[in-house]
């Protein structure tokens, strides 16, 4: 007879796997909408007569956004519950969608990008924070992998959807699309979504106040230390994502659909990272994992440099590039596991401050190689050769994998 543990322990197998579609759907809202339009970046330059520094600032303006408005929502959820933040900022995304639509010039853009940004945040908080709501230990690393997985694998996707998309319409009917993606999710909170922190667990024993739930975050060392892993892991997967759409067209001449496939084969480091990973997670401590990924981050970003340099060409550039990314999907899981494992009673503001670092600091560094100048791939290998170094100090500076106990049932 199994023993009753967390509440998703007695959900059935089939009602799991509503859980992982619904939640992953929400997850994927905020990076459809930051990445989505990235193959367009050439057309938009060219549209509304800007620059390519000038273009790239409409991404940071979304992951801006996202950050702050996963620090809004997160406590939030916290004191209200998942569902009410969840349908307000959806509503708000929808809205700026249509305005991102109709944008008349770049600064207009800029503007609803970051009211974007900050509407979807909602998605990947509420996600999280529902899956620590309902499970702990292990089955806790099963549920989280498979949102690392769309959290890994949708900002590789998005810019090949967004390809495809550009087939049939342009940059403005990308944001025609999110508009209606933000519809599906609004109907999704509205009549799929079930509340999983009751009343009680809201204003009963516990962090309760906003102070104290972030001085029980920012106190645990092990939390800061892989808050910054996966800010950094991440920070390297974006500067490759910001730069990729001018790299692979302007740089190699590759056009929009075959950037998208290029995309499309990149996106299997993420699913072999992520799988991989939490089978081992079974075996191994998660600390562990994120050792060897950090590692294998930093020498694969060096590959690049060296191998461009040598002027290799476009093969020297994708395998250790593949490689990376496999090891962005290895770190991924194992920091949200840590992140949010010893903090269920503030588990929505533990995910958003998770969620606000990884976007709001790839939003700051993203942009240094645009203003660096991307003729070659040798600036963005080097800024994420940088964030592979930060990732990696933060690992046994912060974290330390001997003084982190091994993950229970």
């Amino acid at each position: 007879m199994s023993i009753v543990v967390h509440p998703g322990d007695a959900l059935t197998r089939r009602q799991r796997l509503v859980y992982v579609v619904v939640l992953g759907a929400l997850t994927a809202l905020g990076p459809l909408t930051i990445d989505l339009y990235l193959p367009a970046f050439p057309s938009l330059e060219d549209d509304l007569a800007v620059s390519a520094g000038l273009v790239q600032l409409t991404l940071t303006a979304t992951t801006i956004g996202f950050g702050v408005g996963q620090l809004l929502v997160g406590p939030w959820s916290d004191k209200v519950g998942r569902r009410l933040p969840l349908i307000v900022a959806t509503a708000v995304h929808i809205a700026a969608s249509i305005g991102a639509a109709a944008a008349p010039d770049i600064a207009w853009l800029g503007v609803f990008r970051v009211l974007q940004g900050m509407g979807a945040a909602a998605g990947g908080v509420v996600a999280m924070a529902t899956v620590r709501d309902l499970f702990g230990g292990l089955p806790l690393v099963r549920m989280l992998s498979r949102l690392a997985l769309v959290t890994g694998l949708a900002p590789v996707l998005a810019p090949v959807i967004g390809s495809q998309l550009l087939r049939f319409t342009d940059w403005r009917g990308i944001f025609w699309f999110l508009v209606a993606y933000g519809v599906l999710i609004l109907l999704a909170a509205v009549f799929l979504i079930v509340e999983t922190l009751p009343e009680s667990a809201r204003h009963g024993a516990g962090h309760t106040t906003l102070r104290q739930r972030y001085k029980a975050l920012f106190s645990d060392r092990v939390f800061v230390g892989v808050a910054l892993i996966g800010a950094m892991v991440f920070s390297g997967l974006f500067t490759y994502l910001s730069a990729s759409s001018f790299l692979f067209q302007d740089v190699y001449g590759l056009d929009a659909q075959q950037y998208g496939y290029l995309f499309a084969v990149n996106s299997l480091g993420i699913v072999v990272g992520v799988q991989v990973s939490s089978r081992l997670a079974r075996r191994v401590p998660p600390a562990y994992i994120i050792a060897a990924s950090t590692t294998v981050l930093f020498v694969t970003a060096g590959l690049i440099v060296l191998l461009d340099s040598l002027h290799v060409g476009l093969l020297g550039i994708l395998v250790p590039l593949w490689f990376f990314i496999a090891a962005c999907g290895f770190t991924f899981p194992q920091v949200q596991v840590l992140g949010l494992a010893n903090h269920g009673k503030e588990a929505g503001t533990a995910a958003s401050l998770l969620g606000a670092l990884n976007f709001g600091l790839a939003g700051l560094i993203s942009p240094v190689v645009g203003f660096l100048g991307i003729d070659s791939a040798v600036p963005m290998g080097s800024v994420m050769m940088v964030t592979s170094s930060v990732a990696i100090l933060s690992l046994w500076l912060l974290v330390r994998p001997r003084t982190v106990p091994a993950l229970t049932h």
